[in-house]
């Protein structure tokens, strides 16, 4: 097994059971509800239902990026030990998290001129970055280094996909994500919107479907429109939802309808990620046959 530690941030929504079988490090980024902080053991106090329901109730929540002295500390524990860390982080055209680490590492190896920490700009969110997690541990299980295990990710982290639907734009809207005519254009009577993040990271709106199932029929076909005709079966399926799990058991047996897969995960897409998607956010992520760039050429 690659001798290096894997290490994630709080815009990864992955499973607890995950981050324990593979010995994954976790950086929190704090979130505010209602002008109260929390970070990672903040969430694990706070029900998913309970944060969600307060967003529905009109409460205001915000997220605030890991600054660099926060990466310092922590890089600098593994640097004592003579330990390598690969981390993975949100996309940094979601978040200055990214920047901030690379920041961090520059000053940890002005101390530690010998430590091995490297930095992966995910271009992804929530379950997208688990969809890279999967794709480094892998690696290390094969015995890569941690040089071989950041080149194989840079490689192949556009090709891991992230198709959403929401009920509507205005939580993106607030958080900055998407204008405010957009926002009210995709929020029509009956119209769900349709995103996906794009090749640098950002999110863009894809279309729009009539109705909760429509939309969730749409976002198993722009997955196929991402896989080769002739591919039959997926490593790994992630469905990440904003407290509407039976919405997300619907559309993870809409994908094994259509193919064999061998792993599927259900997540709660966390208060990182939840705070800018809002409720009823239902997310589909996986490894496609192409990148990004490829599939939006398509023209779809």
């Amino acid at each position: 097994m690659g001798e290096f530690t894997i290490m994630i941030d709080t815009g990864c929504d992955i499973s607890e059971d995950y981050i324990k079988e593979n010995n994954l490090a976790v950086m929190p980024i704090s979130f505010q509800l209602d002008g109260a902080s929390h970070d990672q053991g903040g969430w694990q106090e706070i029900s998913s239902s309970e944060f969600y329901n307060k967003l529905r109730g009109g409460s205001t929540t915000s997220t605030t990026l890991i600054n660099p002295e926060r990466f310092k500390e922590k890089f600098s524990e593994f640097a004592e030990r003579s330990e390598s860390v690969l981390y993975i982080s949100l996309s940094s055209a979601l978040s200055g998290t990214y920047q901030n680490s690379i920041l961090a590492i520059e000053d940890v190896k002005e101390k530690y001129p010998n430590c091995n920490i490297c930095s992966v700009d995910s271009i992804n969110a929530s379950g997208g970055i688990w969809s890279v997690v999967l794709l480094a541990v892998k690696k290390r299980n094969e015995g890569a280094t941690l040089e071989e295990a950041a080149k194989y990710l840079e490689e192949k982290k556009n090709s891991c996909f992230a198709l959403f639907t929401v009920d509507d734009l205005h939580h993106l809207h607030r958080g900055g994500r998407v204008s405010k005519l957009q926002a009210v254009a995709g929020s029509m009577l009956g119209v769900k919107p349709l995103l996906n993040v794009s090749p640098i990271g950002k999110l863009e709106k894809t279309g729009k479907a009539r109705g909760r199932k429509g939309a969730l029929l749409d976002l198993t076909n722009q997955m196929k429109n991402a896989l080769d005709s002739s591919t039959k079966s997926l490593d790994a399926v992630i469905i990440g939802h904003g407290d509407c799990e039976e919405d997300a058991k619907i559309t993870l047996d809409l994908v094994k309808a259509a193919y064999d897969v061998k792993k599927s995960y259900i997540v709660t897409i966390g208060p990182v990620i939840g705070a800018h998607s809002g409720p009823g956010t239902i997310a589909l992520f996986f490894d496609g046959d192409m990148t990004r760039e490829a599939y939006e050429a398509k023209g779809l």
